[in-house]
Formats: structure tokens, sequence, C-alpha cells
């Protein structure tokens, strides 16, 4: 088996649909941080083995090809797109270094993107010729409906499960806000698309305002508000993997290593809870407590569900999300997961040498992924 490594991680700035990014198709987001990634390690174009993208609106068809041509990869290079729905970006760095892992390959670009101002509409063909066409917002994540819950009721139902107050949801909330405006992402991790060098959501949340908001699911004790739900964003983050040898060649000062990775199923009705199984099991593979992680990016598709996943996998709540998350940036599915890891690669530049890291991320279905590195 060959040591996998990210070399580089770059990502656009994260917009709100329908903001900056409302014009600007998939594959232009992405073409970006592919050509970034590459320049940074001045890596040829023609050196890279294949192109892993997650997906999750793109309506069909392999925007990862299209984005792979757009930025510049000579044709013979393949592309494969992922669509485990939040994960997939997530698990398209997995993907690769599994790939780097069995020699079959020597660097992969992976990561995702995601445009929710450009995703197509979706209809269902009619069964009769008398029938209208059937619109639809989502596919359906599990065999049984009684058992694919909508995700805003999942958290509303998780945080009573947890009882895990509404209070306590929208500080975190606030932290989350406050965290990102203190950190400012420069061009070491942001490539400019459409003048946009910064994500444009955080701002300073007022605990008067959040209280202000109606609940948009679940009781009035542990309800879910617009302020503890990340909003639909649109956005591309991808990081280069290479195997040993093909580090050797790359200038590139602090590498992350892959430890490993693991993905996990969990209850379809809870799916917020999925990725504490998938990190524990991670960490127990490889002997490595929980207390050991010193930088960790958690998703924050709720609230509720990044303090269930923090407080389950056992982190420290200074190692989580030390420029905010996406509840102060938004959530663009397919490329969630990737941001995460971008995130994760920069936060740990800096960091002592044998420094751990984690990455933790949930799906629709009751999907979790965690990916495990040190510097």
């Amino acid at each position: 088996m060959s040591a996998a490594y990210i070399v580089a991680a770059r990502r656009t700035a994260v917009a709100p649909r329908h903001g900056a990014f409302k014009a600007v198709e998939v594959a232009q987001l992405a073409e970006v941080p592919i050509r970034a990634v590459l320049d940074d390690v001045d890596m040829r174009p023609e050196a890279v083995d294949e192109v892993i993208l997650g997906n999750a609106l793109y309506g069909g068809g392999n925007p990862a090809r299209v984005a792979a041509l757009q930025a510049g990869l000579p044709q013979i290079v393949p592309a494969i797109t992922v669509d485990s729905q939040c994960c997939a970006g997530l698990d398209a760095i997995m993907f690769a270094a599994e790939r780097i892992a069995f020699g079959s390959a020597h660097a992969v670009i992976a990561g995702g993107v995601e445009s929710f101002s450009r995703s197509p509409l979706r209809l269902r063909r009619p069964r009769h010729p008398d029938e209208p066409p059937e619109p639809y917002t989502r596919p359906p994540f599990t065999p049984w409906p009684e058992r694919d819950p909508e995700m805003i009721a999942a958290a509303a139902d998780l945080a009573q499960a947890f009882g895990i107050t509404r209070a306590a949801q929208e500080a975190f909330a606030i932290d989350s806000h406050r965290k990102a405006l203190a950190h400012i992402a420069g061009a070491a991790e942001i490539a400019d698309v459409a003048g946009l060098q910064a994500d444009a959501f955080a701002r300073a949340l007022a605990p008067s305002l959040c209280r202000r908001l109606p609940v948009l699911a679940g009781n009035p004790m542990h309800g879910v508000t617009s302020a503890t739900v990340a909003v639909e964003a649109d956005a591309a983050a991808v990081v280069l993997v290479v195997s040993e040898t093909r580090l050797r060649e790359l200038k590139c000062a602090r590498p992350l290593r892959i430890i490993g990775a693991v993905r996990r199923g969990d209850d379809p009705t809870m799916p917020g809870t999925a990725p504490i199984a998938a990190a524990q099991a991670l960490l127990q593979s490889h002997g490595i407590a929980a207390s050991d992680i010193v930088v960790a990016e958690i998703m924050e598709a709720f609230a509720v569900q990044a303090m269930a996943c923090i407080a389950g996998i056992g982190l420290a709540t200074e190692a989580v999300n030390r420029g905010g998350g996406a509840l102060a940036r938004g959530h663009p599915i397919g490329a969630s997961g990737a941001i995460l890891a971008v995130r994760l690669w920069h936060e740990m530049s800096n960091a002592k040498t044998g420094t751990k890291g984690l990455a933790a991320i949930a799906a629709a279905g009751g999907l979790g992924s965690a990916l495990l590195v040190a510097n």
C-alpha cells in the first residue's frame, strides 16, 4: 500500500444561492480551484491521473469531466462524478486516496462542486399521456417513505432526542459567525471567481435577532430556526492528492498525510449522527483518541447536528471549526465535504509536525464520512 498525501488545497468563496455566483455554471466554478492547486505546486496538467468531484444537484451527466476539460486538463485525463449528497466532496477525496494507496494513480484532483443557483428544475415524466409532468424537489434517500425524513424535520427530531435546546443551537450559530468574521481566508485558500474573494454570508449575529426568528421545525424548546440552518449556497473546492513518489518531485513544504478514512451507514431517520460512528471507527482503528485531534472540521448543516457530532465523537470544542463553519458560510451540498478538507489543510499548515486533524460530515439517508490526517 502506498501512502497518500494532500499537497495543495483550494476553494472558491461560498456564495448564498442567487448571490455572486448566480450566473456561474458548475464547470466554471470548479475550473478555478483545479487550476489553482496545480499552480500551487507547479504541476503540469498532463501529470494528473484522474479527477474525482462530488456533486448532488447537476441533474445527471458527468460535471467532473466538463470541469476537467474546462480547466485545461488533457482529454486523456479521465474524470468521474460522485453523488453521495452532502458526503460527496469528502468521499471523492477518500476515493482519490484509495486510488493512490492501491498504486493505480500518482496524482488525483478530488473535491466537490455545487450550484444551487444553476441547478436544473426537476420533473418526473407522466405515467399517462393525459397527466402533466410532476415536479419534485429531491429524490428518495431510502426505499421507505416513513424512514426518509426531510432534513430539517430530522434535525428537529435530533434536537429533541438529544435534549439540545433552541437557545444552545443559537449560541453555537452565533459563535460560528463570530469565528468566521475573525478568520479572513486569503489568497492561500480562496481562488477568485466573479470577483468574490471571501465568503459572503458571515455576519455579527445577535442573540436578540435569533430569539425573534420563527421555529421552522420542532417544538419551541428545541426547534430549528433559520439562524441554526446553513443556507443553500454555491461553491467549489478541490485538493491534490499524490503518492509518495510524486510528493518527492513537487514543491510542497507541509503536505498532509492521509492516515485513514471511513464511510459508514447509520439510521436514516437520524442522519445527523452518522458521522459519530464513522469517526469513532476511524480513530479506534488507528489507536487515536479524540483528545489527540488538534484541528477538526465538522459539518454545520444544522447547529444541532454539529453539536451532536462534536459531543458524540468527544472532540475538544476549541479544536473544531476554528474559522467558523457552514452556518456562517452556507451549504453547497456536493462541495461541503471538500470545503472541510480544504479548511483542514490550511488550518494545519502552520501546526507543529505530528498534529492530527479530522474532517467529518453527514448525508441524507443516514450516511457519515470521516477523514483522518497528520502533518
